[in-house]
């Protein structure tokens, strides 16, 4: 019997006691009906161990996925009325046809559930459309890269029509391919019809008779001035509602500004009175674009937006996002222009939950167990495609990561097969340059290279095991299955099988917005058939184009604007069932970032529901995001292009900030060791320590003074700038609030320490990274101590915490889904700021363990989060830049990845 068909008649089978359970279910309960069902099992469909666990996880995925309904964060003097939904009586026509399509569609019955009431909560946050007068509501919507937005707006602009919005705009980006997907899902979820064919589909298979809305886009084309030309009639003549999926374009926008001002406003009044409208920004995180491609202005896009907006009376905004660190708080030359940007979100910001089978940032860059198993590391592209490369570089060979990549993607697609899932699309990413012209040589050479190995498989599949396994490309194939697969419930004789199958099947796409070819899933869905896909490109696969059953990424790109780095992220979504099969391939340099922006991240989520707790509003969210010490990098390498230097205000509340660079000049760490001998004394002298469970110095109640001087003498690596000349102002700044400090003399080693000696911390395994040539002897080369930005562990921020500190840290972090604290639980938790010393030896592993560096002073410096929030200001100019970029820095400004002109 086929796989899958055995899973879906079991799931009959066991329904009916599944089903008792309610909605408290657990994987324990799920694990108990099988195991009543087991000997029915094993006896009429013959299971086998593998076939239990693989219907545990099918089972779990279906019944106990959950999701929370988030939180808003708005003003609390706001004298909006969200309760305007419990008054009114609606037919849920629209949102009944599209819960009923998701629940068709597989989605958890939980997740469906929550995302009702979540659409629910959004939608109270808008105007009752029968409202009177003129009215504007602005939010923002945070989410998750990957996560399902679009499925949740979908669900907004259901309940919206529902209850009397009658013209909807969706802004989907600046990409034709990712319009025309974000156009399919829109056909599915609301209007009913292939807006090209005018196909039933989706809900319109559910109801076929409803008042279907009416849509001018289609999946082949977008607004135009040509169009607006043939489209006449003027909106309050329709019956029915009317939306338009168009691209974030200043031509597009202009378009469709221009007709509406034409033939849909009253004379007089020149403007639209009796049309409610909602118009969904989906690329609202789009921060990073620097190009001077006029179309794709943001200062010009969003004058448009705002055109078209304020021709209506009537009217919503609401931008959809999936990083906090977005453009309308991180774009606008200062904070008043910010605050009076009339698409800054001032009514709400509701940040969602993402469901609890959604595989996230969170878990592969915050877990470290996660990490190793999911992540490989680039460590042979430089001889083939350096991270800098110019357009028209030859590239004359993939390197051999890619090479593994691309074996491993055969090998997950045939255990798919064998797991049932032949009829999912499965998927491979690429993306290695941001130029057009190389993607073009990386495809032919993956092409190459696919056409070896399918040949080896083909020959080979069928002989004897041992016969088999005297060609390299198989044996090769053996020992990635060894070292990745191994435990994926199968034996590599009976993948070995299945190898063919899954290699003839792979197709592969050049996906950027000068390529035709577009990886068209819909397709293989209408002949029964699902699409393996090989997709190599740049920009158009980092932005919200979402790729089917992506398993495997190999991304060899070193951005360091950071919506873009998780945009990039294509790896995030749902893998129900083979999560266990997913890797990503980077460069120890990119992961380091993702975890920087990962924890970055997480720590502004926890700051939404801490501004909520303390009464703030959506403009304090705002402010603290453009001071938030990581938007310096993203604004910095935007703006300062032509400008020679530009002033930022800079606040490290709720921040950690470490010696991650060391010098390799011995001369500035004997000055270091000097230093803190010296304070230590004085230290010691004046107090006995405290000595926590791992041996280290404990000092309390340091006065801030004492601090700023100790930080102003210390000799750091000229790239740490802020630790170098931002701390101790900011220091200063808070020192009402913080007057006073914990001091600890880290020890990792649990020694404890004789007299004044500090021992040395030995840290092995970090290893080293060269910070780069210098480019003039100002640049002193060095060397990273980690790959967050940090040196330290999680457990390490801890120190100088009381009972009741660690206990919530712990809690902050189990309500959070994290069974472990990060950084910013214990920073929540702490109540004094704390400098931590540390003395590394760096060692390198690649190399018999050579030390490069004995007995390294370094320090960390960590405040708490306050209620209070400072700043200071911080010039840069074009020193600071070089100094940065030199950092490599693959900047999506220079991206060669937009569409053409329409």
């Amino acid at each position: 019997m086929h796989e899958s068909k055995k899973i879906n008649d079991v799931k009959k089978i066991l329904s009916q006691d599944i089903v008792v359970l309610g909605d408290k279910m657990t994987s324990k309960d799920i694990f108990d009906v099988i195991e009543q069902y087991r000997p029915v099992l094993e006896a009429r469909f013959g299971f086998s161990n593998d076939d239990f666990e693989h219907l545990q996880r099918v089972l779990e995925t279906e019944y106990v996925t959950t999701m929370g309904a988030g939180v808003s964060l708005i003003d609390p003097e706001d004298v909006h009325d969200e309760k305007w939904l419990t008054r009114r009586e609606i037919d849920w026509n629209y949102w009944n046809d599209y819960e009923s399509y998701l629940i068709g569609e597989n989605w958890p019955t939980r997740v469906v559930s929550s995302m009702d009431t979540i659409t629910n909560k959004i939608l109270g946050l808008l105007k009752d459309p029968e409202e009177e007068g003129e009215w504007y509501r602005r939010g923002l919507v945070l989410g998750h890269v990957q996560s399902g937005k679009t499925a949740n707006y979908i669900g907004l602009i259901s309940k919206a029509a529902d209850t009397g919005y009658k013209f909807i705009i969706v802004i989907a980006g600046i990409h034709n391919n990712l319009r025309k997907q974000t156009q399919e899902r829109v056909d599915e979820g609301f209007i009913g019809r292939d807006s090209t064919t005018k196909e039933f589909k989706g809900v319109g298979l559910i109801s076929p008779k409803r008042g279907m809305p009416v849509t001018v886009t289609t999946t082949e084309s977008d607004f135009n001035k040509a169009l607006a030309k043939s489209f006449g009639m003027e909106l309050k003549s329709l019956n029915n509602k009317f939306i338009l999926v168009i691209k974030k374009n200043v031509h597009t926008l202009s378009a469709l500004y221009n007709w509406l001002k034409k033939l849909n406003t009253r004379e007089g009044l020149e403007k639209i009175t009796d049309i409610p409208m909602l118009l969904i920004d989906d690329e609202a995180d789009n921060a990073s674009i620097n190009t001077n491609k006029p179309e794709l202005d943001p200062t010009r896009t969003n004058k448009e937006i705002r055109a078209i907006l304020n021709l209506f009376r009537k009217r919503c905004y609401v931008g959809y996002t999936a990083t906090p660190f977005a453009n309308i708080f991180v774009n606008p030359d200062d904070a008043d222009e910010m605050l009076g940007d009339n698409l800054f979100p001032k009514d709400f910001i509701y940040c969602l939950d993402a469901p609890t089978n959604y595989f996230g940032s969170e878990k592969i860059f915050l877990n470290d167990e996660n990490s190793e198993k999911f992540i490989i590391e680039i460590d042979d592209c430089e001889g083939h495609i350096p991270l800098r490369h110019k357009n028209g570089d030859p590239v004359l060979e993939i390197p051999p990561t890619l090479k593994e990549a691309i074996r491993l993607f055969i090998l997950s697609r045939a255990i798919r097969n064998l797991r049932g899932q032949e009829k999912k699309h499965a998927s491979m990413m690429i993306n290695m340059s941001r130029f057009v012209a190389t993607q073009r040589d990386v495809k032919q050479l993956v092409e190459l290279y696919l056409d070896e190995i399918s040949k080896a498989i083909k020959f080979n599949y069928k002989l004897p095991i041992a016969n088999a396994e005297k060609d390299l490309f198989i044996r090769q194939f053996k020992e990635d299955f060894r070292k990745e697969y191994s435990d994926a419930g199968l034996s590599w004789e009976t993948v070995l099988k299945e190898l063919n199958d899954a290699a003839q099947a792979v197709k592969t796409f050049l996906v950027n917005g000068k390529s035709d070819e577009t990886l068209d899933y819909s397709a293989y869905e209408k002949e029964g058939d699902a699409l393996t896909a090989v997709a190599i490109g740049g920009l158009s696969m980092s932005r919200g184009l979402t790729v089917e059953g992506l398993t495997i990424s190999y991304i060899y790109r070193n951005s360091k604007m950071y919506d873009t780095l998780m945009q990039m992220g294509r790896w995030f979504g749902y893998r129900d069932n083979y999560e266990d099969l997913c890797r990503v391939y980077m460069s120890d340099v990119s992961k380091g970032w993702y975890s920087h922006i990962s924890e970055a991240t997480e720590e502004l989520r926890a700051q939404i529901k801490r501004m909520i707790r303390e009464g703030k509003k959506p403009s304090d969210f705002g402010l603290y995001v453009r001071a938030h010490p990581d938007t310096l990098i993203v604004t910095a390498l935007n703006k300062m292009r032509f400008a020679k230097n530009k002033s930022f205000q800079v606040s490290y509340d709720g921040q950690l900030k470490e010696t991650h660079i060391l010098s390799n000049d011995e001369r500035l760490h004997d000055k270091n060791r000097e230093l803190l001998n010296s304070f230590f004394q004085k230290l010691i002298s004046r107090e006995e320590p405290y000595i926590d469970s791992t041996g280290s110095y404990l000092f309390r109640d340091i006065s801030w003074e004492t601090i700023q001087e100790i930080v102003l003498k210390f000799k750091f690596h000229k790239s740490l700038y802020d630790l170098d000349e931002l701390i101790p102002d900011y220091i200063k700044k808070v020192s009402d609030i913080l007057p006073n400090w914990d001091v600890s003399f880290k020890n990792p080693e649990g020694k404890q320490p004789e007299g004044s000696e500090i021992l040395a911390s030995q840290i092995r395994d970090i290893g080293y990274k060269e910070t780069g040539k210098p480019k003039k002897p100002e640049y002193a080369p060095g060397w990273y101590t980690g790959n967050k930005q940090r040196f330290s562990g999680n457990s390490m921020f801890a120190i100088g915490l009381d009972d009741d500190q660690k206990e919530y840290a712990q809690k902050l972090a189990e309500d959070a889904d994290r069974k472990n604290p990060i950084f910013s639980d214990f920073t929540n938790a702490r109540t004094k700021p704390i400098l931590m010393f540390h003395l590394l030896d760096l060692i390198d592993k690649k190399n018999n363990e050579e030390v490069i560096l004995k007995r390294a002073p370094a320090l960390s410096v960590s405040f708490p989060n306050s209620t209070d929030f400072r700043t200071v200001d911080y010039t840069v100019g074009p020193v600071w830049l070089k100094q940065f970029e030199q950092e490599r820095c693959d900047s999506p400004g220079e991206e060669d990845d937009y569409d053409p002109e329409q």
